[in-house]
């Protein structure tokens, strides 16, 4: 630990971590700016993000990692291979685009193996890729020193019942990440010599502990978070929505597995007179905005659903806080941090029980739909839309207990969480209240 400071010294590997964008960089960047308060961090990450670090933290200790030109090339290429219709396949862009991956695992163990292995670092934490498929070569410096991993998350299947859902988003290539268990060199090293392993979800956590033999128990901590600014202490004092509508929202990109259909065709199954007192407004741009708006005029509600496309993050607010409920039945979800920026809001929460969103979502914060088949998920949401719109006080009840959940996701605790975790490994005392708040130099 650094001398007469109490702090940690904790090299961070994040290969994606960049304040500016959305996403894996974006809860890098939020991990390595809040550990960073509690410990004393050298980050290790790409080139790709060298600009909005520096700018951000200018005397940070960073270290960059260059990428050469062709394999520079060859991720732009495998980007466009694996887009179709402006969609992402994900699992032939994960597998296309390993190479610039390892080539970024090689050259750090390169820069900062030698300074791990001669203990200039109490702890080595490697937080991205955030999925269970990659190797990290630092593991072969750590020798004493402990190698702490995640949180990891992924691996969550398609409901069975939802298999056109699946057949849509080109799930038949998962043989790909199922193959990679096999054929990438260290992959079964990197997880068994890991001294500590965070999973973002209770079905990752099982993934790895069936697939491994670990050293400890896995520990879940969610990979998101939220800062001080997405907490409402109390919602607007209105009848119900703008104007006296009972809004419901949605945020999230519109392509087949988010469940905006499933929104639409629950709020078009509401009893007339019901229906006609609610709006809903989705967020979100995506290839399959045309044909969710053909589907809302077909269904007659197309004066009731408004389309606002992208938003910028902090202008999400202003639509979370004119909300009644958030409506997010997405089949199959690892992180989903718009349902915790909406659960921070104080807006009951409807959510399929299949992923890491379920578990954010407790039963007196909101619905969880089990996937039995599609036309029993668009039932079931339109049945809890009708109980919030009938029942005011079961709505505030909801969405006060989904605040106080909401907290347990504070960034800074989160940090708390990970700092005091690194103390255990190396049988150190737990922070001070003032280290805690980062107050000791």
């Amino acid at each position: 630990m650094s001398e007469g400071s109490g702090k940690i010294r904790a090299l961070l590997v994040i290969e994606q971590c960049n304040p500016e964008w959305p996403s894996v960089p974006l809860v890098g960047h939020k991990f390595y700016s809040h550990i960073a308060e509690l410990a004393d961090v050298t980050l290790v990450t790409h080139v790709r993000n060298e600009r909005a670090l520096r700018a951000l933290h200018p005397d940070a200790d960073i270290i960059v990692i260059g990428e050469s030109p062709l394999l520079a090339g060859w991720h732009k290429v495998a980007t466009r291979l694996s887009t179709i219709r402006g969609s992402t396949i994900w699992p032939l862009y994960h597998a296309l685009t390993y190479p610039t991956y390892a080539e970024f695992d090689r050259k750090v163990l390169k820069a900062v193996g030698r300074h791990i292995a001669e203990g200039e670092f109490d702890v080595v934490h490697v937080i991205t890729p955030m999925m269970p498929r990659y190797p990290f070569s630092v593991r072969k410096a750590c020798g004493r020193t402990p190698l702490v991993i995640g949180p990891v998350n992924g691996g969550v299947p398609y409901p069975s019942s939802f298999g056109k859902v699946a057949r849509s988003e080109f799930s038949f290539l998962n043989w790909l990440r199922t193959a990679g268990r096999y054929l990438l060199s260290g992959y079964r090293e990197t997880y068994e010599s890991a001294a500590y392993i965070f999973s973002g979800s209770q079905y990752t956590k099982g993934l790895l502990e069936s697939l491994f033999v670990l050293k400890r128990e896995v520990a879940v901590l969610a990979e998101n978070g939220l800062d001080a600014s997405f907490f409402a202490d109390e919602r607007p004092t209105r009848p119900t929505g703008e104007g006296g509508a009972f809004e419901i929202l949605f945020v999230g990109r519109l392509v087949p597995y988010k469940g905006a259909d499933i929104a639409i065709d629950a709020l078009a199954a509401l009893p007339r007179d019901l229906r006609e007192t609610a709006r809903l407004t989705i967020l979100g741009d995506g290839p399959e905005r045309a044909s969710l708006e053909v589907r809302a005029a077909e269904a007659g509600i197309g004066h009731l659903v408004r389309f606002a496309g992208w938003v910028a993050q902090r202008e999400t607010l202003a639509y979370y806080r004119a909300a009644d409920v958030f409506c997010f039945p997405s089949v199959r979800e690892f992180g989903g941090a718009v349902v915790l920026e909406a659960m921070a809001n104080r807006l009951p929460c409807i959510v399929i029980n299949n992923g890491g969103v379920a578990e954010y979502v407790s039963a007196d914060a909101g619905f969880r739909i089990e996937p039995l088949s599609r036309e029993h998920v668009v039932t079931e949401v339109s049945r809890a839309l009708q109980r919030l719109i009938e029942e005011p006080e079961l709505r505030r009840a909801m969405g006060a207990a989904a605040a106080t959940r909401a907290r347990e996701y504070a960034w800074p605790g989160k940090a708390q969480r990970v700092v005091e975790t690194y103390r255990s490994l190396l049988g150190a005392p737990e922070l001070t209240r003032d280290v805690a708040r980062g107050s000791v130099a």
